[in-house]
């Protein structure tokens, strides 16, 4: 019965989103799925969080994070969970909590080598040179953090707040 309505919650998922959206969700997907089978589990999640640096996640965090879905995380309930959460969030708050996965202390801002790291080694690949244009518009401060809740502002409304 429930993987029924698991299925069938899915049906007009896809139409929620733009096609590059789902690409992108997809790239996330497959990046999470550490052992290639489909399916994000609890072993694929503890392998996402130590390719992020966090090594000690608990078992009951990862245990609710999974309850959150109706059945197993396939790429159709990824997607559907992801639509759940975004229905009605702004862009910027969407992409602030995507940079806040990574920020658990939540200090809003990331190292710029995991920042580079990430963009350079996970889905749409930033080039050098990409990575180049992007600290010397957002130049990350004297300790290497780059401030992303700025960055996101940007992303979301254009150029930085008025500089006249």
């Amino acid at each position: 019965m429930t993987k029924k309505r698991a299925e069938g919650a899915g049906s007009n998922v896809f139409s929620m989103f733009e096609q590059t959206q789902i690409q992108e969700f997809k790239e996330a997907f497959t990046i999470m799925d550490q052992n290639r089978d489909g399916f994000i589990d609890k072993n694929d999640l503890r392998d996402t969080f130590a390719a992020l640096g966090r090594l000690n996640v608990k078992q009951e965090e990862l245990d609710e994070m999974l309850k959150e879905a109706p059945g197993p995380i396939n790429f159709t309930v990824f997607l559907t969970m992801f639509g759940e959460k975004l229905k009605g969030a702004d862009p910027e708050e969407t992409i602030l909590n995507a940079f806040k996965v990574f920020d658990p202390e939540g200090k809003g801002t990331l190292r710029k080598d995991f920042v580079t790291d990430m963009l350079t080694t996970q889905a749409d690949r930033f080039s050098p040179e990409e990575m180049e244009q992007m600290f010397a518009a957002f130049p990350p401060d004297v300790a290497g953090n780059l401030d992303y809740k700025n960055l996101v502002y940007v992303i979301t409304h254009g150029e930085e707040k008025d500089q006249e």
